[in-house]
């Protein structure tokens, strides 16, 4: 990779957001140059990443024109799509449209992030539509590299699970002694950046990442530990979780009946530069108000 090509920016998709931002942050302490796509400049996360000397550029996932003039001159790309708040085929052809762009401006290195073994046809709605993604992006004229994060581990400090933690539990549509894959979004950034510091070596790569396997348990014990109060993994059972979106019961039954299948000391090995955060060092580092 040549000075010229460090030089050139980064435009990162999601910027705002818990994933990109994490990329984001990680580019910058590099002293990488980021160019923060997002359609609202003036939002908070969008003020904070300024500060921290990203460009913010405005782009819709809607608007060609906006995507071609936010990666003209970008010498790379985090790419990253969402069904939520959407539907799926929204998503995909949202984020065909970003790498097409992509390809038309003349983007050196694509960094698309995907899930753990959304490239196996798994009938998971939010991975199958992250596969699509997947095959457009290989049929395109550019270098890329494919990430597949597994569970994120900050989805257990959301709003969405603080008022049952708040009552001592951690709700889980698993079985609580069921291991699956974790990572921290903090580690997606530093990976992608890592990547994206070296594409010439992960280029054409599909890579499924996380830091460890743990259980519900294990997550549980983890936070009672860093929030000093008590906490127990209660499994959801998955017929609750349908009423609430078919899309993540189909997730987690895929998890009971079929599992991701992840080798995280295969890939520690061959990362490691990358610092592999840990579940009990990520729950040491949250500012738990339970």
């Amino acid at each position: 990779m040549t000075q010229t090509t460090v030089r050139l920016p980064v435009a990162v998709t999601g910027a705002t957001g818990a994933q990109g931002g994490a990329v984001a942050r990680a580019l910058l302490r590099d002293g990488r140059p980021v160019r923060a796509l997002t359609r609202t400049t003036d939002s908070p996360a969008a003020r904070e990443l300024a500060a921290l000397g990203a460009k913010l550029v405005r782009a819709d996932f809607d608007d060609p024109a906006s995507l071609g003039a936010a990666l003209a001159g970008a010498g790379a790309l985090f790419a990253m799509s969402t069904p939520f708040g959407t539907d799926p085929d929204t998503e995909v052809r949202q984020g065909t449209a970003l790498l097409d762009a992509a390809a038309a401006a003349g983007v050196r290195h694509v960094v698309l992030t995907s899930a753990t073994n959304a490239d196996r046809s798994t009938g998971i709605p939010h991975f199958d539509s992250k596969q699509r993604l997947e095959q457009h992006l290989a049929g395109l004229d550019l270098p890329w590299t494919v990430l597949g994060p597994a569970v994120f581990l900050d989805n257990y400090a959301g709003d969405w699970t603080l008022d049952s933690l708040r009552r001592g539990v951690l709700h889980l549509p698993m079985p609580a002694a069921t291991p699956f894959p974790v990572i921290a979004v903090e580690t997606i950034g530093a990976f992608a950046a890592h990547v994206l510091a070296h594409p010439e070596g992960h280029a054409g790569q599909r890579i499924d990442i996380a830091s460890q396997w743990c259980t519900g348990d294990r997550i549980a014990a983890a936070i009672a530990a860093a929030s000093g109060r008590p906490i127990r993994c209660e499994e959801v059972p998955l017929s609750v979780v349908e009423t609430y979106s078919a899309d993540l019961a189909a997730m987690f039954r895929y998890f009971q009946e079929t599992g991701l299948d992840l080798d995280t000391e295969a890939l520690h090995a061959a990362h490691p530069a990358v610092e592999w955060r840990t579940l009990e060092d990520w729950a040491a580092g949250q500012p738990w108000d339970l």
